[in-house]
């Protein structure tokens, strides 16, 4: 089922890719020895040495684990690991079951291990503390910079933009159905179904938001939390909700099939999250924002190869290939959609747009000029700086068009 889902799921990157952590390793010279200096540093690895542990919040049936554990399969095949040197945990809820397994990985032998949820992080930290030789690389957290471990590290794809790019699809979308007479132009509310409100929830729904705005200008949007990272019934539930509310077409930060369960069923719209939802709407579903984990995998990995220091914070997007929206469904999406997305997307890889653009949203009716978080200004050169200053998204700002419902 796995290896299956890695097909679908992961896009090969070559190791000569993999940038910050030099050319190929020499597999069969390097010194055994990963024991981590203070700096960050360590002395390189054969990749007969290396093993790695990682633990799941969910199981391949849920997306976000399965683009983890495509991700985990490209860093195999990028870097010749074998199975018998890959550890991995799954369905390790948010609590002290997530300290119990990262210890068991590192009593296995474990010399990187890696944690896949935002509340793992607390256990992490307890974990990186008590085995300093041993690095422990958390997804979607920000303590690892204050921390003071040099064995800590945070990583996240930016997906802001992947999140923006489907936008930019659904927006397309919204404009046909204004064209046909589906629907009113002032009657354009996008639902979103969100796991729960924080900074990379409000990110990511933001952006999308953003997208759809920058190609349909009279778009709302409105925004309901399930308050749980994958529970299909919550999110079908949730999206029949929005769809109730009037809103004629639905996204997702949510990690299950529920929400284009429903729009299949309702015959709505929709832009997934992690995997292609095609399987399950092939009428309704447009494209998925998505992420190709196997780029970080890949670096972190080769660094413990090449004994040079894994970045603290690691963050990348379309530049680098750590971002992606799945294939267009082109039996749904409106005309004009793949040229329009290969702009964009050359625009985010440039540099040339981005996504928080100060200009194209507002906050009570005004632009947003400065926003300080933790002692760090965001906002400058006309946009919000998201995942600049650290790997993690900062934005958890409310702006203009959207309504977020708590209860």
């Amino acid at each position: 089922m796995k290896k299956a889902l890695s097909i679908l799921l992961a896009m090969g990157m070559t190791v000569g890719m993999v940038a910050g952590c030099g050319d190929t390793a020499d597999n069969s010279s390097a010194a055994a020895s990963t024991e981590a200096g203070t700096d960050g540093t360590q002395a390189a690895a054969s990749a007969a040495d290396i093993k790695v542990g990682v633990i799941y919040i969910g199981d391949e049936n849920e997306g976000y684990t399965a683009a983890h554990m495509a991700g985990i399969d490209e860093m195999a095949a990028n870097l010749g690991l074998s199975d018998d040197q890959i550890i991995e945990k799954t369905t390790i809820p948010e609590d002290e079951s997530c300290y119990d397994a990262a210890v068991d990985l590192a009593d296995q032998g474990c010399n990187i291990i890696f944690a896949t949820s935002f509340g793992h992080e607390t256990y992490i930290l307890q974990a990186a503390q008590e085995y300093p030789d041993i690095q422990f690389c958390h997804a979607t957290g920000y303590q690892a910079a204050s921390s003071g471990l040099s064995n800590m590290h945070n990583y996240f794809d930016a997906i802001y933009e992947a999140r923006y790019v489907s936008g930019v699809v659904a927006g397309l979308k919204l404009n046909e159905m204004i064209e046909d007479g589906t629907v009113k132009e002032d009657a354009c509310k996008i639902g979103y179904v969100g796991a729960f409100p924080y900074a990379e929830v409000i990110s990511g729904y933001t952006s999308f938001y953003l997208g759809a705005k920058s190609v349909c200008p009279s778009v709302t949007m409105e925004v309901k939390y399930t308050n749980s990272w994958a529970s299909f019934d919550l999110e079908k539930e949730c999206a029949d909700a929005l769809i109730s509310d009037g809103c004629v077409l639905i996204s997702q930060h949510a990690d299950t099939t529920g929400a284009p369960t429903a729009c299949e069923a309702a015959g709505v719209p929709c832009v997934g999250y992690n995997i292609d939802m095609t399987s399950v709407a092939p009428n309704t579903a447009l494209t998925s924002a998505s992420m190709d984990w196997g780029v970080y995998y890949t670096y972190a990995v080769q660094c413990m190869l090449d004994g040079t220091a894994i970045d603290t914070d690691w963050c990348k997007g379309f530049a680098e290939g750590a971002d992606k929206i799945t294939p267009l469904n082109d039996k749904v999406v409106a005309e004009g959609t793949e040229e329009k997305v290969k702009e964009v997307e050359d625009a985010l890889s440039d540099g040339s747009l981005h996504v928080f653009d100060t200009s194209t949203f507002t906050v009570d009716g005004e632009e947003l000029t400065t926003y300080e978080k933790d002692g760090t200004e965001y906002v400058s050169d006309g946009y919000f700086h998201e995942s600049e200053y650290g790997s993690a998204p900062a934005f958890d700002v409310a702006i203009d068009g959207i309504t977020s419902i708590t209860e």
